[in-house]
């Protein structure tokens, strides 16, 4: 099975305009996507926020379906969002990932754009079939900053459909992409 484990980063990102924000922490986002990331199988879900605020918003959340009455009512998801972890920032979290394997994982950024060093799925599907720790990270709001981008040691190619409409949800871009790279089909 690969080595993966997944990024949810609120900064640095950008709006549409392209100015770097940090955004908000979704409670949809974290139920979907620690839901996605349990059923394929990878090792934890990183939300990336330097926000002290939104840090502790995530924990109020985990904690009602992990300690308190939600993992009662709700087994599942209560296995789903034990996978959650809290960063301040990627390196902190590409940090906690090198004390658990003993060498810092390769960096992979998703984005709706297109860049010439992208690398397609089949391709990266077998970059991570060699075992080595992989951080994939996702960006909120209007993508990841260029900085992050940058960094990385690869960038998945976009997500094409059948029109010129290129916004989809994060969660649903985690889904479709954590199918394409670790799915059995």
């Amino acid at each position: 099975m690969p080595n993966i484990y997944v990024a949810l980063t609120h900064y640095p990102v950008v709006d549409k305009r392209g100015d770097i924000i940090t955004s908000a922490i979704t409670n949809l986002d974290l139920h979907d996507i620690s839901r996605v990331v349990k059923t394929y199988g990878v090792n934890a879900f990183y939300v990336v926020t330097p926000l002290t605020d939104q840090q502790e918003l995530i924990g109020k959340i985990i904690s009602h379906w992990t300690n308190g009455y939600g993992a009662e009512y709700n087994p599942t998801r209560r296995n789903a969002l034990e996978q959650i972890r809290v960063a301040e920032t990627i390196a902190d979290a590409g940090r906690d990932i090198a004390a658990t394997e003993g060498v810092y994982p390769k960096l992979t950024v998703t984005s709706a754009r297109h860049y010439p060093s992208s690398v397609g799925y089949e391709k990266y599907r077998s970059i991570i079939k060699t075992g080595n720790p992989h951080l994939l990270i996702f960006g909120t709001a209007w993508g990841l900053a260029e900085s992050i981008i940058n960094e990385a040691n690869y960038i998945l190619e976009p997500i094409s459909g059948l029109t010129d409409y290129n916004h989809l949800s994060v969660r649903c871009a985690a889904g479709i992409i954590l199918d394409r790279l670790m799915g059995t089909r």
